[in-house]
């Protein structure tokens, strides 16, 4: 049975509070709130770390504005069960040079430079300092332009990102549902791999081997531990996201 723990809440006896103009470090600086932490503890050595509020509103919404102009998003045709479809959403791919190629449904990103985007580096900065002992080398993003955007059940299992890839997810603009299951029985976890193009009908949420996570603006998502290898994940259509949503996701890639 999975269960959610909250980190970072405040002590229920706080005591009293500094009064006006105590309360300030000595290198004159307060320190700066950790943000709220859910812990779900999947089982098996499996975890997803939720932090809602990871990012300031205003900030992530200027970078909303920022990567919708700026990123050279491309709408890919991809090959899923022998057959060529457009990928029902937009893409980009960021990685450190000499890194293993990325390849999903017969299509090979091409991999951009951080240095082309010096404001993916600062959030990368970001997620490093959320997330001790963290480090990413690889970024992909995706924009999904309303409800009729989607990725359907897949698990980011790919041997480039080793048996226990930890996956950092930040999304700015509109929430969207984000869905856990529990992979199943005798089927490849990847049949359709990142096209999401399998689902098209409404997926449904059933505890205990089913999750759902709403990331809002500004939120933060982890995946840990053996999650890839024993659960699929699924960002359904849904027609009441009218707006954008932009996710980065970061990946580390196996040298």
């Amino acid at each position: 049975m999975a269960s959610r723990l909250r980190l970072g809440q405040p002590s229920p006896n706080p005591g009293p509070g500094p009064s006006p103009g105590e309360g300030k470090r000595e290198e004159g600086e307060a320190r700066k709130p950790e943000p709220r932490r859910e812990v779900t503890d999947l089982g098996g050595g499996s975890e997803v770390v939720h932090i809602p509020r990871f990012m300031a509103r205003e900030r992530a919404w200027e970078l909303f504005e920022h990567l919708n102009k700026r990123i050279p998003w491309t709408r890919p045709t991809i090959r899923v069960f022998g057959r060529s479809v457009v990928q029902p959403r937009d893409t980009c791919y960021v990685a450190d040079e000499g890194l293993t190629d990325l390849r999903y449904s017969g299509h090979q990103p091409h991999p951009h430079s951080w240095h082309e985007f010096p404001v993916l580096k600062d959030i990368l900065k970001e997620v490093h300092e959320a997330l001790p002992g963290s480090h990413f080398n690889s970024l992909l993003l995706n924009r999904y332009k309303g409800g009729s955007d989607y990725v359907s059940w897949h698990a980011d299992d790919e041997p480039l990102y080793g048996p226990t890839p930890e996956i950092a997810s930040v999304t700015f603009g509109c929430e969207r549902e984000f869905l856990l299951r529990k992979k199943p029985a005798n089927t490849k976890s990847q049949a359709a791999g990142e096209s999401g193009e399998t689902a098209p009908k409404r997926l449904k949420v059933s505890a205990p081997q089913q999750h759902s996570f709403l990331l809002k603006h500004g939120s933060l998502l982890v995946m840990r531990g053996y999650t890839q290898r024993d659960w699929q994940h699924a960002v359904p259509k849904r027609a009441r996201a009218a707006s954008t949503r932009i996710n980065l996701t970061f990946r580390h890639v196996l040298p």
